[in-house]
């Protein structure tokens, strides 16, 4: 296959790279940073600098590479973890305005299958649709959704959706910075914490992703997810005892939501999701089932 990816430089982006030049693809990545070039190169692929809000360098860097595949991962999120609704912003409009450019390169250049790597925890569902129609974040993954839908509709191209759940693993700054804090015992945990988090290793929805290219049928949307859901205090609990770090504090659920009103969101959703589809479909199994598999390897392998 010959593929265009669109966050090339990113969080999944670097590992999905690794993972596409090692199965035998062609691939290009995006990146809008030229200190990128060197490190994408060094991974085997192609790469085109651009900016995907400037839709004319888009469609140029699409009509150049000519991809069957074009594989949508753009998110401009901080690197330690959103903390405030307008540290999103930067990356609702990707979801919104990005994803418009790159449809439309992507239709114009020929190219036959479109996947987007989604949010799981803020996809749109029936019964929760209503309480989040004014969350910005959550209605900027719907406009993403709603637009490789609609095009698939129009039979314009074949669209994938892939909801990844949170990420975590040695390449996820969010991981990295969470065991850095349970180390100085900086992290607390919220009292009575019930949280449910759907949760996938990068190193997984890398997997799903390039299973996704061409198994998925036109129009399908897959929950990249875990086997099953944890809360917070499960997460910190487990990389505290395979840190041999104390465990951690705990504290009111209003301190949370007073310094870090949109971390305290989405650490404390109840959001059990299930990968079955994916499994059947796709054929894919994670070789982390549990998030607590997934930080015994990590922590093992770094000890």
């Amino acid at each position: 296959m010959n593929i265009f990816l669109a966050g090339g430089s990113g969080t999944i982006g670097v590992p999905l790279v690794r993972a596409l030049v090692a199965a035998g693809h062609e691939v290009t990545a995006l990146t809008r940073s030229q200190s990128k070039r060197q490190m994408l190169a060094a991974l085997g692929a192609s790469v085109a600098v651009a900016d995907a809000l400037d839709r004319d360098a888009l469609c140029g860097a699409l009509e150049t590479a000519h991809p069957t595949h074009v594989i949508h991962e753009l998110t401009a999120l901080p690197k330690d973890a959103p903390k405030r609704p307008g540290d999103l912003a930067p990356t609702n409009r990707l979801r919104v305005e990005g994803t418009r450019n790159l449809l439309d390169a992507a239709i114009n250049a020929g190219a036959r299958r479109f996947l987007v790597g989604s949010f799981a925890p803020l996809a749109p569902r029936p019964d929760t649709a209503a309480n989040r129609s004014r969350d910005g974040a959550a209605e900027a993954v719907r406009s993403m959704e709603e637009q490789v839908l609609d095009a698939t509709r129009r039979r314009a191209i074949e669209g994938i959706i892939l909801r990844y759940g949170l990420f975590y693993g040695p390449e996820a700054p969010s991981t990295t910075a969470m065991v850095d804090m349970i180390r100085k015992h900086r992290l607390p945990v919220v009292r009575g914490d019930a949280s449910l988090l759907p949760v996938i290793s990068i190193d997984d929805a890398v997997s799903a992703t390039v299973l996704a290219l061409d198994r998925a049928p036109a129009g399908a949307i897959y929950e990249i997810v875990d086997d099953r859901a944890v809360s917070m205090t499960e997460i910190a609990n487990a990389i505290a005892e395979y840190t041999a770090s104390p465990k951690p504090f705990r504290v009111p659920a209003w301190l949370p939501r007073l310094l870090a009103p949109y971390m305290a969101k989405m650490t404390s959703m109840r959001l059990p999701l299930s990968n079955a589809k994916a499994k059947a479909d796709l054929g894919w199994r994670p070789k982390y089932p549990t998030m607590r598999d997934g930080l015994a390897d990590m922590l093992r392998r770094a000890a």
